[in-house]
């Protein structure tokens, strides 16, 4: 029998399980996923033959690593234990050091603590599904697929910040996120494309945290997150690109502290402190509140000058791909996105944009317009087959 590989994709506050059979077609054989960890939180699962299942998980608040034995008693129905042959895991920060899959030691799972203070919302939360898949699989390996490798290969000039050498060989320096995802968007493109892989594309993964990626020929070479997950675009609870003297007024006019800081850039900004009302695209979307349109404006409007930067960078535009929850749901910020950057020559048919179709790029348009859903939990297994 064919043994199997488990990716586990944890989000700020939902988790993603996939399993596949190892054989050279990877069939999925579960798919799973535990949304809404905060408040109300529900899972979803779907095999192979099956129709999809859902079921609530109480009112309450779920931590990770409950979620992650929710996940493995659904895997322990499906299959033996014994059959699982690897767990791979999506890690939000690699750092400098890790720019492919690794088996996660004790070592390697160290290294990757100390890299917490550079994405304080994921990384911690990613090693403890790491060590709690440590005891609930012991006789699987446990491996990393990093966000930021798919970034660590772009020119120097598109990692370094302007300050002195030392800091930036210490390791400060543009990163990039949403690599796992935009790392699947690749692999499609060069599906549809061929080696090209649709040539000058930008990427928007638009979900609750967002970023744009300017690729070439398939590879990374400019990105919209930096150093953290902070910056970019505006995203649900987070600023995005935020003047470094906004931080320094913060802290010593205002005298707040750095823990408060931190707590309002991640937690309270974006969408949510434009809006005052709600961090969610679709409310924000139905309502008339005028603080409400500001915020979507405010994220259209970021997206727009975004979109004109990495095309600058790429010197041109080719194709122009949505994924991610709001960008393959959401036809209307499609529609506002696609406007904002209509002078180089992008339009999209509003009917296909309607029926969320692949193709959604209107009869003249200069660029070619898709809608991708991401699989990062394919991706992920992918990068593990073809490492190891």
């Amino acid at each position: 029998m064919a043994s199997m590989i488990l990716a586990l994709n944890a989000g700020s506050s939902s988790l993603k399980f996939a399993l596949y059979e190892k054989r050279e077609s990877l069939p999925l054989l579960l798919k799973g996923s535990i949304a809404s960890l905060n408040a109300n939180p529900r899972l979803r699962l779907s095999g192979r033959e099956e129709p999809v299942r859902q079921r609530d998980l109480g009112v309450g608040p779920l931590d990770t690593g409950t979620a992650v034995e929710i996940a493995a008693d659904e895997i322990r129905s499906v299959i033996g234990i014994s059959r699982l042959e690897t767990v791979g895991h999506r890690i939000v920060h690699g750092g400098r050091t890790f720019t492919s899959p690794v088996f996660l030691d004790d070592d390697v799972v160290e290294e990757l603590r100390r890299l917490i203070p550079l994405a304080p919302i994921h990384q911690p939360q990613n090693l403890e599904i790491v060590e709690r898949a440590k005891k609930l699989f012991p006789g699987a390996a446990q491996v990393g697929c990093f966000d930021t490798a798919f970034h660590a290969g772009r020119p120097a000039v598109a990692r370094t910040y302007g300050l002195p050498r030392e800091l930036s060989e210490s390791g400060i320096q543009s990163y990039g996120f949403h690599g796992v995802s935009y790392a699947y968007i690749s692999s499609e493109l060069r599906k549809l494309y061929g080696p090209a892989s649709g040539g000058k594309v930008i990427v928007a993964h638009l979900g609750s945290g967002a970023s744009l990626c300017a690729m070439l020929d398939g590879k990374s070479v400019a990105t919209t997150m930096g150093f953290s997950p902070l910056d970019g675009l505006v995203m649900s609870t987070r600023c995005g690109a935020l003047d470094p003297g906004v931080i320094l007024y913060l802290l010593l006019e205002r005298g707040m502290r750095a823990e408060e800081v931190a707590s309002l850039l991640y937690h309270r900004s974006g969408l949510l402190g434009i809006s005052g009302i709600t961090g969610d695209m679709q409310w924000l979307l139905e309502s008339n509140s005028p603080e409400a349109r500001g915020a979507v404006d405010a994220f259209v409007y970021r997206a727009g000058r975004e979109i004109g930067s990495l095309a600058a960078a790429l010197g041109g535009l080719d194709t122009f791909v949505f994924t991610a929850g709001i960008g393959e749901n959401s036809s209307e910020i499609r529609e506002k996105i696609v406007q904002s950057a209509s002078w180089l020559g992008i339009k999209i048919d509003p009917e296909r944009n309607a029926r969320h179709e692949r193709w959604i790029q209107a009869r003249g348009s200069a660029v070619d317009v898709l809608v991708l859903p991401t699989d990062e939990e394919g991706s992920i297994v992918e990068e593990i087959v073809r490492s190891f």
